[in-house]
């Protein structure tokens, strides 16, 4: 006989965890089906693990450059075991909060993979494929998130090629490695390795780093990258590995040449791919387009009752875009009516040093849309406390409607720029105006300041630059 619930979630990530909490907020009887480990890829190997590591290589960098503080230390050095159980430590405890939470909004947690079987029905099996429980209820999100791309012949064997699984969890620092591809993930793991000493090469396919960010960010990330001796080649394509005993001998194409280069290890992090086998899809009336479950703006797949939220449900594939979904979703089925899932309003942030963050339209967007645009910049240099705390590398760009002065982009290069784009999300959620954000009293000293000169700067009024 089947347990009863209101609602299955399908996933235990931050888009499942948190829709099922929210459906227990609402009184909903809810379950929680996972298979690996509460808090999914993001908390246990993705965003926190990684911002963990990201910090140590942060706290390597400022111990060798110590004399422009005025300290001089000798003899400094690093324990990579350390460093690595410090990141999955954290990555732990905040895994084992989230099972607290759950079962202090009472929502049931079955530990298996979860199938849909029609009628509302999900078999739960085990990791040896046995069935292990039978569920029922009248909506199921499915929540389960996506896994790296792998490049045929280049596939990721978790000595010399790594995924970011590998990558989070080395055994020994690598002298020198290969990153394929300048997304988000592949850029933080270049910059925690070149910040822990590495020789780093970074290898794109398209004609930029980090090619979904405006491109004057972009150009500016790669000179601050490449300044710091990172090499990066783009356009340029991966055309073959050979595998040694203890490196790889990568063969990219550029500009109708091709080079080789030998490195110790090779990070594949060419992006992701939905988990969408084994769910039981086939004969229902869920779409799948390029490996992700379409939905519509509540999470609705089209098959009754049946529902998809986070990276199986397709890009932006972030965290807190699948949090937001899941409450949208949530929401809807509760019959609250919430507002359709867009978007327009999700923040991205890249945590390498320097840290990149944007939001809305970027100025190429902008013009393709048809906007009459006014654009505002103002660089760290002019920030009184950038240039205090050592980090005056940054800029802050600001996209307007010329007609209506709605905020149509905001997009930030420089120290601490990922603590500070919501200050832009918010403006844009509220369909803030030029009007009000310059209106707006930023605290001195602050970085957040420049966030203000660059509204100014959009319309003629900029103060320090």
């Amino acid at each position: 006989m089947a347990d009863e619930f209101d609602l299955i979630v399908v996933g235990g990530g931050p888009g499942g965890y948190v829709a099922a909490i929210r459906a227990a907020q609402l009184k909903l009887k809810v379950a929680v089906v996972e298979g690996k480990h509460l808090g999914g890829i993001c908390l246990n190997w993705g965003c926190i693990p990684t911002k963990a590591l990201l910090r140590s290589s942060e706290i390597n960098h400022l111990l060798h450059n110590l004399g422009e503080f005025g300290f001089s230390a000798d003899n400094i050095s690093f324990d990579l075991a350390k460093v690595v159980k410090r990141s999955r430590g954290v990555a732990k405890q905040l895994s084992s909060g989230i099972g607290h939470l759950l079962k202090k909004n009472k929502i049931t947690v079955y530990d298996g993979f979860g199938r849909l079987m029609g009628g509302g029905n999900l078999e739960v099996k085990g990791p040896d494929g046995k069935p292990k429980h039978q569920l029922h209820a009248k909506n199921i999100i499915l929540a389960t998130g996506a896994r790296p791309r792998q490049i045929p012949g280049m596939e990721a064997d978790g000595k010399l090629i790594w995924s970011y699984f590998e990558a989070m969890v080395p055994e020994k620092m690598p002298k020198s490695l290969l990153v394929i591809g300048s997304g988000a993930i592949g850029i933080e793991f270049a910059s925690f390795y070149l910040n822990m000493g590495a020789e780093v090469t970074v290898v794109e396919v398209l004609d930029r780093v980090l090619p979904v960010e405006d491109a004057e960010i972009s150009g500016l990330a790669r000179k601050a990258f490449e300044k710091q001796g990172m090499k990066i080649l783009c356009p340029a394509a991966v055309k073959g590995l050979e595998k040694h005993e203890d490196s790889v001998t990568v063969t990219v194409e550029m500009a109708g040449k091709e080079q080789k280069i030998t490195v110790d290890r090779v990070i594949s992090a060419v992006g992701i791919v939905g988990n969408v086998e084994n769910l039981g899809l086939e004969g229902t009336k869920v779409k799948v387009e390029r490996t992700h479950i379409v939905v519509d703006g509540y999470g609705f797949t089209g098959e009754p009752g049946v529902y998809a939220i986070g990276d199986v449900a397709g890009p932006p594939w972030l965290a807190h875009k699948a949090s937001h979904e899941g409450v949208v979703c949530v929401e809807a089925i509760a019959g609250k009516h919430p507002h359709p899932f867009t978007t327009g309003n999700i923040p991205g942030c890249t945590y390498a040093r320097p840290q990149v963050a944007s939001v809305g339209l970027t100025e190429a967007k902008a013009k393709e849309a048809g906007y009459e645009i006014k654009v505002g910049r103002f660089p760290f240099i002019g920030n009184g406390k950038a240039i205090a705390m050592g980090e005056p590398e940054g800029l802050i760009k600001t996209i307007f409607d010329a007609k209506t002065g709605a905020l149509l982009g905001a997009h930030m290069i420089g120290a601490e720029v990922t603590e500070m784009i919501q200050g832009f999300v918010i403006a844009r959620t509220l369909e803030t105006t030029e009007a009000e954000l310059m209106e707006t009293v930023f605290p001195h000293p602050t970085v957040s300041e420049a966030m203000h000169e660059s509204v100014l700067d959009a319309y003629g009024q900029v103060i320090h630059f």
